[in-house]
């Protein structure tokens, strides 16, 4: 391979090591546009600033090291020969043969005969000198007659901008051998500057602060089209017809800058916003000749019927975040391309929680009106930016190809260091998800296909699962409705997470564990067993008759067996599957109490279930399953399993008849049923509420806020 016929492509993923949360992520990144999503506290942030603190213009602090660093700084000592922990962003760019501009990156070659298809970078802000961070650190806080110092030494590097002076940035060449990743220091001039050459990044933050007619000049769309003029329409040109102008009318200024913003109007026009019966915009001069060259404008929105304008503030701050976004990526992408000199070859702008104030709609138009902006003018042959988006908004999820995705998962990290756990992240990049073959009622079911149902159920049940705690799985109507009062009543801890409640049937549960088990999310299926006739599947048969097997495909799945009397005697563990992340819930047989006698009923659906767990309610008449309940235990358990099953039990209306006897009753959340002698509370059925405290468990001891 010829070195002068090689040239970077795009950035193709990014490591993230020791920053904040970020312990040890990897990133990838699409050609076009990137979306991380995840829970709050889950990094997405983070990953931005750590970008932003080595190739943009923010500072470290020391609160930046991962608090696994911080306990390592804190224990530092140079006798026992061990170095500081540095924070570390890895960078590779996609090498494109056929092209030029190899020279840029000629330093990066250290292995001629290497393979090319990626060129890697490493900033690492590491320290200088520990020795002589050591001893002005023991200068300022020696050791007492106690052994012990008056600060650690992440508060001395925390003092006087002592992180500054002692930490810098080191970069380095990167080179895949094998299974390592061999790293040769450059001078950090000579690498900054190739780095420079490499890369340009920009962002889009998400706090804009246009949200408030007083807010300072800078933020205001005002400010944002005068700085996009100064930049980007080369005023210089025409500033001294610009002073000519104002002098002699600053109505003909106005004309001037309506020819000038023509091309930007008219692609905010194709955003979608204002429509025909919204008011236009207008850019009016309000300067004196003395300040023409300051960009000293004001935006108006102009009445299109009367022609009357309105200042600024007299519009929607959806619309104004929309436009104002716009108009920073079309600056930031016209910066790039009007490099004359040594331009980056790549470039990425990060956009962080665009949904701010944007309807439903214009969210899932987003990223469409976004390249549209960088379209607009401009030859289809122009190098396009990459675009990476961070999102909590379903809406812009489901309008994006699920390859594009980047989840930010919490994790808590056991690093040993006195036992102590740490608050992480891992990021799962959603392009390398491959689902198994699973065989469903002897029918093998391909990954491509496996793959392609997924997408089509989160996209049509506009599923906000990427941004969930935890998922559950139910059987259908009857149990998504009665969850929530199901969780007040045996595990309300669980209204203080986000949960994500995908109704799947028996048939489909197994289909989410392969994408589930990927993202790390722990999730509960509640499902029914679902007993039928071991000679005829098609027949249903109460759950305790001899032989019955489950037509549950989901129970098959997880546990290998469909024989009932086989998973009845499934225990806790039996059920606690996938490392610890997976729990399954059906019915089992449970003793019920009548007239101080145990007797035995086995439920083969919710409804079922309920109805022996809360027998008192349903002989007293105050619930009902439409039938008149036979004393005799065995009789009643064929009748309520024959009436449910039946065409005329109506499931949805049963539940709103649990929701409103609930609504009507004293909550009595022990379970007892008794209260102040008169008022019954129902019961939660034994399955759900062991399945729902497993959840409630799982989730508390893995709680904790992120960095």
């Amino acid at each position: 391979m010829q070195l002068n016929s090689i040239s970077i492509r795009n950035l193709n993923s990014i490591s993230i090591r020791n920053f904040r949360r970020l312990r040890s992520v990897e990133i990838d990144f699409e050609d076009k546009e990137t979306v991380f999503v995840g829970p709050n506290n889950s990094g997405k942030t983070s990953a931005t600033a750590a970008v932003r603190s080595f190739l943009g213009n923010r500072d470290f602090k020391v609160h930046d090291f991962s608090m696994s660093c911080i306990l390592s700084i804190d224990k530092y000592d140079p006798s026992q020969g061990v170095s500081l922990p540095s924070i570390e962003l890895d960078l590779w760019f996609q090498v494109d043969p056929g092209s030029i501009a190899f020279g840029r990156v000629f330093d990066l070659a250290t292995n001629l005969s290497a393979d090319f298809s990626e060129i890697g970078m490493r900033c690492a802000l590491a320290a200088d000198d520990a020795t002589e961070l050591w001893e002005q650190y023991d200068n300022a806080f020696p050791q007492g007659e106690d052994g012990k110092r008056k600060r650690s030494l992440s508060h001395f590097l925390e003092l006087e901008d002592n992180l500054r002076k002692y930490f810098s940035l080191h970069i380095f060449s990167l080179e895949k051998n094998q299974h390592e990743i061999l790293a040769t220091p450059i001078d950090p001039k000579i690498g900054k500057k190739i780095l420079n050459s490499l890369l340009r990044v920009d962002f889009v933050d998400a706090q804009r602060n246009i949200d408030d007619e007083n807010a300072t000049r800078s933020n205001r769309l005002s400010e944002a089209f005068a700085t996009y003029y100064r930049r980007n329409l080369e005023q210089a040109e025409l500033a001294e017809k610009a002073v000519a102008v104002i002098e002699e009318n600053n109505e003909n200024l106005t004309k001037h800058y309506g020819q000038h913003f023509e091309p930007l109007m008219n692609m905010i026009g194709g955003l979608g916003l204002p429509s025909d019966n919204d008011r236009a915009m207008r850019v009016v001069s309000t300067l004196s000749s003395e300040a023409a060259l300051r960009g000293n404008t004001e935006l108006f929105y102009v009445d299109t019927n009367t022609n009357h304008e309105l200042p600024e503030a007299y519009n929607g701050l959806g619309f104004k975040n929309l436009v104002f976004m716009a108009i920073q990526v079309d600056h930031f992408y016209r910066q790039w391309m009007a490099t004359e000199e040594n331009r980056p070859l790549c470039q990425i702008i990060f956009i962080e929680e665009p949904e701010v104030h944007l309807h439903a709609q214009v969210q899932q138009a987003f990223i469409r009106q976004m390249w549209d902006v960088l379209t607009a003018g401009t030859p289809e042959e122009e190098d396009k930016p990459q675009i990476a988006i961070t999102t909590h908004s379903s809406h812009i999820l489901d309008t994006v190809d699920f390859s594009k995705i980047r989840y930010f998962r919490r994790e808590l990290v056991d690093e040993a260091q006195e036992g102590k756990g740490f608050h992480g992240t891992t990021v799962h990049s959603l392009r390398q998800f491959r689902p198994d073959s699973i065989n469903i009622d002897s029918k093998a079911i391909s990954p491509e296909e496996a793959l392609s149902f997924l997408k089509k159920y989160l996209r049509l049940t506009h599923c906000d699962l990427f941004f969930s705690d935890a998922a559950i799985l139910v059987e259908g109507s009857v149990e998504k409705l009665l969850l929530p009062r199901m969780i007040d009543i045996v595990a309300e801890n669980l209204n203080k997470k986000y949960l994500t409640v995908l109704e799947v049937g028996g048939a489909y549960g197994m289909r989410f564990a392969g994408l589930l088990e990927f993202l790390e999310v722990p999730y509960l299926v509640i499902t029914d067993i679902d007993s039928v006739d071991p000679e005829n599947n098609r027949k249903n048969c109460i759950a305790t008759e001899e032989n019955a097997v489950s037509a549950n495909a989901t129970l098959s799945y997880f546990f290998e067996e469909n024989g009932v009397q086989k998973l009845s005697n499934k225990t806790y563990d039996d059920c606690l599957q996938a490392g610890g992340k997976r729990f399954v819930s059906y019915q089992k047989p449970v003793s019920v109490d009548i007239e101080g006698q145990r007797h035995t009923f086995h439920g083969r659906t919710l409804e079922e279930a309920f109805v022996y767990e809360n027998l008192d309610l349903f002989k007293r008449d105050e619930l009902s399953v439409g039938i008149a309940l036979p004393e005799e235990p065995a009789e009643l358990h064929k009748a309520v399993w024959a009436r449910i099953k039946s065409s005329t039990f109506k499931k949805t209306e049963f539940a709103m008849d649990v929701l409103g006897f609930e609504s009507s009753a004293q909550q009595h959340k022990d379970g007892s049923g008794l209260k102040n002698g008169a008022t019954y509370y129902w019961k939660v059925p034994c399955y759900i509420a062991e399945g729902l405290q497993w959840l409630d468990g799982h989730l508390s001891q893995n709680q904790g806020e992120a960095k």
